[in-house]
């Protein structure tokens, strides 16, 4: 699709207040590691998410973590 064939009919104009408050929100550096894990718990995971079953992982590991914080 070219961008001449987008239609923007129904989007709001925007204006420099509304950049103004805009905020980019840049994803965390993720650092590769070599992890070991039994071989049914990397299964399942894959099978939950085939393209994303380290996103998945990553997630659940920062709920834990995130849950069970000192303060």
């Amino acid at each position: 699709m070219q961008d001449s064939d987008i239609d923007y009919s129904d989007a709001p104009a925007t204006n420099t207040e509304f950049w103004q408050k805009a905020t980019l929100n840049i994803p965390p550096v993720k650092v590769p590691v070599t992890l070991r894990i039994d071989p049914n718990v990397l299964a399942w995971y894959k099978q939950q998410v085939p393209r994303g079953y380290q996103t998945l992982i990553n997630t659940v590991l920062k709920k834990y973590m995130t849950e069970h914080q000192t303060e």
